[in-house]
């Protein structure tokens, strides 16, 4: 592969998880409007579903248009299944986390995910861990936390339990990340994320049975959740996905957190949410550290 052709694989890879923190950060918006009480039987119940209706729109799609991708080597399904479980674990310890510490918290607890995959990916793929890379990791959880508010942070009461759920957020959070990189090398992206949510449903399906509880009970409230599965679900997993395939898993966990500064610009002009000094600076700080990430260093 020559330099040109090099630096465009790595710019498709840039713009593709740029595009999923853009999509992803649509999600708050659309809960709101799907499920306004947000208590444990609703969030529980919520993930699942939002897990099995992705799946199956992604089964469906892929069983019409493309059924020769739904194959997939036996040697690789233990690595589906166990790509399927983090991803519905996590969301069981994302939902916990902010029931109990708080969104604010867990959104903070979220960001040490870059850490935990630069530190394996560089264990297991040997991925380069560079200055640059320190540093933007650095500068993008100081600027979570800031935009996260400091006020809010320092009023928080968190148990011991409520520690142990948000450790739990940063560690599935990056295990699906290197998991989704390494099937991701041999199958297509939508491929990866049909088996993905399929056995993340399975893997919730315990939770809901437990907590049943309806929550859309409106046509207008089916209309958000649609938009929910395609928009801020089915678009970002898969640009992420996608962009996996040409970046290293490091480089892209970093960059997914340019999700924290757009979600705080989202809630400015789309829900009148005002934006205090240190928050701004805060995201400024996440923007400098991801945008180290595209400077290439000169020979």
């Amino acid at each position: 592969m020559s330099q040109q052709e090099s630096n465009h694989h790595r710019l498709l890879g840039y713009l593709s998880v740029f595009l999923a923190a853009a999509f992803w950060g649509l999600s708050g918006i659309f809960l709101k409007f799907i499920a306004p009480d947000t208590g444990l039987k609703t969030a529980l119940s919520l993930a699942f579903w939002r897990d099995m209706f992705t799946f199956t729109v992604l089964f469906v799609g892929l069983l019409v248009l493309r059924r020769r991708w739904l194959r997939v080597e036996r040697k690789d399904l233990r690595w589906l299944i166990a790509l399927g479980m983090t991803l519905g674990i996590f969301h069981v310890f994302w939902n916990l986390g902010v029931l109990l510490n708080g969104a604010a918290v867990a959104t903070v607890q979220q960001a040490a995910m870059p850490a935990i995959v630069a530190v394996v990916a560089r264990l297991v793929w040997q991925e380069s861990l560079t200055w640059r890379k320190v540093a933007a990791v650095v500068l993008t959880f100081v600027g979570t936390v800031l935009v996260s508010g400091l006020d809010v942070l320092s009023q928080a009461e968190i148990s011991w339990f409520g520690m142990l759920v948000g450790l739990g957020i940063p560690v599935t959070y990056a295990g699906w990340t290197l998991l989704n990189k390494k099937v991701r090398a041999s199958y297509n992206p939508l491929t990866v994320l049909t088996y993905a949510f399929g056995f993340g449903a399975l893997t919730l399906l315990p939770f809901h049975l437990f907590f049943a509880r309806m929550w859309l009970v409106n046509s207008e409230s089916w209309l958000w959740f649609v938009g929910l599965i395609f928009v801020a679900t089915i678009t970002p997993f898969s640009a992420y996905t996608f962009g996996l395939g040409r970046l290293p898993a490091s480089v892209a966990g970093i960059l997914a957190m340019s999700e924290i500064p757009i979600v705080a610009v989202y809630a400015y002009f789309l829900l009148g949410e005002q934006m205090r000094p240190d928050q701004i600076f805060g995201a400024v700080l996440v923007i400098v550290g991801v945008l180290m990430l595209s400077q290439r260093r000169r020979r």
